[in-house]
């Protein structure tokens, strides 16, 4: 268990949130475009993965700003 603050945990919530908001407009700026002429469940589909895939490094992320290590910790 930490028990004395560290720079990560500020950092991380920072990153994590700048990063999302270029996620999202960088998907609402260009997924349109591509996607737009699809029918409405195949869009529908691919705005859901593209809502979802984020999440994927987010473990791996959470881990490193409460330890400091990528993988958890044995």
């Amino acid at each position: 268990m930490r028990e004395t603050p560290t720079w990560r945990i500020p950092f991380g919530i920072i990153s994590l949130f700048v990063l999302l908001i270029v996620y999202g407009v960088v998907i609402a700026r260009y997924a349109p475009e591509i996607i737009g002429g699809w029918s409405g469940g195949a869009q529908t589909i691919v705005y859901l993965v593209l809502g979802l895939v984020w999440l994927l490094p987010l473990k791996r992320f959470l881990i490193w700003m409460e330890t400091g290590r990528w993988s958890a910790p044995e």
